[in-house]
């Protein structure tokens, strides 16, 4: 590269880096206990054990769980219903009213079933009056630094940054480390050279995985929008033909039973995990809305929405996903590295431990900076006699 080049993409290493730093490390320390999530929940859970029942046993009828709900909790509604493939549960989740809960989504409460007796597990308070769980805590700092939309569009735009520094870095490592072998750390120099030669290495072994997770976290910050323009656009037009008659009202509800049995008809090999009642923002107000994904570890990240009339319970069909939610399905197991079982979750935390040391030996390499012009050093460099002025993020000058 010619020198114009190299202070070009410097300049952009330096300040898209900087930028990005303090949220990356906030983003990759919240994450490390988010890759252990299901087994730290199972841990602190202390739900009451399941009946001990051979893994074929039959499920108890959905009807039958939202009918305990609503005896339960007497003028309130069935909002949703999550069918676990992995635990012989089912969660229902209930509010006051649709209105209530538009106006405050902490109003909604989950109660919990063992899916083959119908037995109640474990029921919640309202949102509002709950404390929040350790692994819920680390979500929604890592997703949205607890400001909703807001955080997640600026997460999202530090993702970029946090791209744009790897793609400077790695230009740059070439003409910065050329007189060395790969890997070089030289423990004979200087401290802050042997820093920098060991984030080098780090930011360069790290360098497709921090990519990947930082284009997939790009998309998993868009998801809100995304499926509010899909909501607007293509299931808006899907509903046309229902237009003319009134939202459906739970007491004219079809069997979600029945539903649910036709919508595993249309989709064979598939699983459905879950069902929103008519009336969400998310749904329909004429339709169960069905979620079935794959049977695999990788597709089973991949969903598939199934609409069945609410009110005579006759499948609509699948709804066929747009792109860029494929594209953000695609992107969430690549993410979250959560379909390979726990082996890969250790490589995930692995690889999460060497960002955060990245990110962390960057900052210091700034705070240690020489008060050397950018010009200077990279002279110093082209004449291959002095210390490298940045070959990642934060070592800039």
């Amino acid at each position: 590269m010619t020198r114009t080049q190299v202070r070009a993409w410097f300049l952009v290493h330096r300040w898209t880096s900087l930028v990005c730093t303090v949220f990356l490390l906030v983003v990759c320390v919240t994450g490390l206990p988010l890759i252990f999530g299901d087994e730290i929940d199972h841990w602190l859970d202390g739900d009451p054990p399941y009946a001990n029942l051979p893994n074929d046993a039959p499920r108890a009828s959905l009807d039958e769980l939202v009918a305990i709900g609503r005896r339960l909790h007497p003028g309130e509604i069935a909002t949703s219903l999550f069918i676990d493939d992995d635990e012989p549960q089912v969660v229902l989740s209930m509010a006051p009213s649709w209105e209530a809960l538009r106006n405050d989504p902490a109003s909604e409460r989950w109660i919990k079933f063992d899916g083959r007796t119908a037995r109640l597990l474990k029921q919640s308070l309202p949102q509002a009056e709950r404390r929040r769980g350790f692994i819920d805590v680390m979500l929604t700092l890592h997703r949205e630094l607890f400001v909703g939309l807001p955080g997640e569009l600026f997460l999202g735009g530090m993702g970029l940054l946090f791209v744009a520094a790897i793609v400077s870095g790695t230009a740059l490592y070439a003409p910065f480390m050329r007189k060395q072998a790969f890997g070089t750390v030289r423990r004979q120099r200087s401290t802050r050279l042997r820093w920098l030669d060991l984030h080098n290495l780090l930011g360069v072994v790290t360098l497709a995985w921090g990519l990947a997770i930082g284009a997939t976290g790009v998309m998993n910050e868009l998801s809100q929008p995304l499926f509010a323009l899909w909501n607007r656009t293509e299931v808006q037009a899907l509903l046309d033909p229902w237009r003319h008659q009134a939202p459906a009202a739970q007491g004219e509800l079809s069997s979600v039973q029945a539903a649910f049995e036709a919508a595993g008809r249309v989709l064979p090999g598939m699983r459905v995990v879950s069902v929103v009642f008519p009336g969400a923002d998310d749904g329909s107000p004429y339709h169960y809305l069905f979620w079935a994904k794959g049977g695999t570890p990788l597709t089973g990240r991949l969903f598939t929405p199934v609409l069945v009339d609410a009110r005579s319970g006759k499948l609509t069909g699948a709804v066929r996903m747009p792109w860029y939610l494929r594209a953000l399905e695609v992107s969430r197991p690549l993410h979250f590295g959560d379909y390979g079982g726990l082996p890969l979750k250790i490589i995930w935390a692995l690889l999460d431990l060497a960002t955060i040391a990245v990110l962390g030996s960057g900052l210091y390499l700034w705070l240690s900076r020489r008060k050397s012009p950018v010009e200077a050093l990279i002279a110093e460099i082209e004449r291959g006699g002095a210390e490298p002025a940045a070959a990642a993020p934060e070592a800039a000058e």
